[in-house]
């Protein structure tokens, strides 16, 4: 990527974005002198700014241009579904808007700024190993820092007797203690082994074998979530009974208990985390459907966590689970339902208050028909 300096001189470097993001095409470089109005100006055009002054300054300028944005509001939704559309496209369009703010890098993860902090740790970790001087979005920046920080301290989750699971750079945190509950509380069927279809963080592999499942298999098709999910079997002593495997969905054979939690929401992900949360026409819940009877040894189970989130937003129809299930040969055996315990769901603030402050969370018991 290229940019203008003062006095019409043009620099180089090398584009760092752990999320794909593309670098930008008009740089200039900024110091602690621009005012607020000038740099969301000049964000808002399209232009990005590389930052050349402290630190702490930086980030004070990424806090006031966000709010800025954030007054900037977006029309009423009539239902919904509109909210839901409208909150995604703000969304994307504040992301975009505060990408725009770079940073540099210099060897080993180093920022030649100003009372900048030490961050090689955590960029070591989102991004692997340095390739020397390079830029990158602040904003991207300080999620690296914080997803460290969560990799470093760890979730505390109650249905593992308080133990902790770490996630990784770009791995759905489990702070959604909801799903998890069900899990942990739901009657096991006989049984030995179990398949987690789509492990992420490896949070529900480690509660069924806490639970006394002699063997797990373990999946995942991103290679964080693998590596993550390893790295959590082994912090809990667990890496001999719980396997993690990359692959697309199933891997081979059959067990007495096949676990999915796919994303909940039918829509396009626009960032590799998002893939945990959105699911392009519920592909993932169709094929873990329609592959399930493979799985599944004779009496087995397969569980599904849902939440009906899609349905109250209106982005998949009421029954359209149920008949999904029955297309796949498979029959409901049970299902219990949980509410939301996170914040947003007594938000009415938030944007998708009507529908978040309704939402339940299923655990689908399913069977062979």
């Amino acid at each position: 990527m290229a940019w203008t300096v003062e006095g019409g001189l043009e620099g180089s470097a090398h584009w760092y974005s752990a999320n794909g993001g593309p670098p930008p095409e008009h740089v200039v470089s900024v110091a602690d002198t621009i005012s607020v109005a000038t740099a969301h100006r000049l964000m808002a055009e399209g232009t990005a700014l590389l930052w050349t002054g402290d630190y702490p300054s930086a980030r004070r300028l990424l806090a006031a241009v966000g709010r800025r944005a954030e007054r900037a509001g977006s029309p009423r939704a009539q239902s919904p579904g509109d909210a839901f559309r409208l909150h995604r496209g703000d969304r994307a369009r504040r992301a975009r808007l505060l990408g725009r703010l770079l940073v540099p890098y210099g060897d080993g993860w180093t920022i030649p700024l100003r009372r900048a902090p030490g961050v090689g740790e955590a960029c070591l970790h989102a991004y692997g190993p340095s390739a020397g001087a390079g830029v990158g979005s602040l904003r991207e920046l300080l999620g690296v820092i914080g997803a460290h920080e969560w990799r470093r301290k760890g979730v505390e989750i109650p249905a593992l007797g308080g133990d902790r699971i770490h996630p990784h750079y770009g791995v759905f945190s489990p702070v959604r203690g909801e799903y998890v509950d069900l899990v942990a509380e739901a009657e096991l069927p006989p049984g030995a082994t179990a398949f987690d279809i789509g492990t992420g963080t490896g949070v529900l592999a480690a509660v069924l074998v806490r639970r006394g499942m002699r063997h797990v298999v373990a999946t995942d098709h991103d290679m964080r979530a693998v590596h993550c999910a390893r790295d959590n079997a082994a912090r809990l002593g667990l890496a001999t009974r719980i396997a993690v495997r990359h692959a697309d969905l199933f891997p081979a054979g059959r067990a007495h208990l096949v676990v999915c939690n796919p994303p909940w929401l039918p829509a396009d992900p626009r960032t590799p985390l998002d893939q945990a949360v959105y699911d392009p026409d519920s592909r993932m819940l169709h094929r873990f459907l329609t592959g399930l009877p493979d799985h599944l040894e004779p009496g087995g189970e397969g569980w599904l966590i849902l939440s009906d989130l899609a349905e109250r937003l209106g982005l998949r129809g009421r029954g359209d689970v149920e008949g999904a299930i029955t297309a796949a040969g498979l029959r409901v055996l049970a299902r219990t339902t949980t509410r939301p315990r996170h914040p947003r769901a007594k938000d009415p603030l938030d944007p998708l208050h009507r529908a978040r402050s309704t939402e339940t969370t299923s655990l689908w018991r399913l069977g062979t028909a």
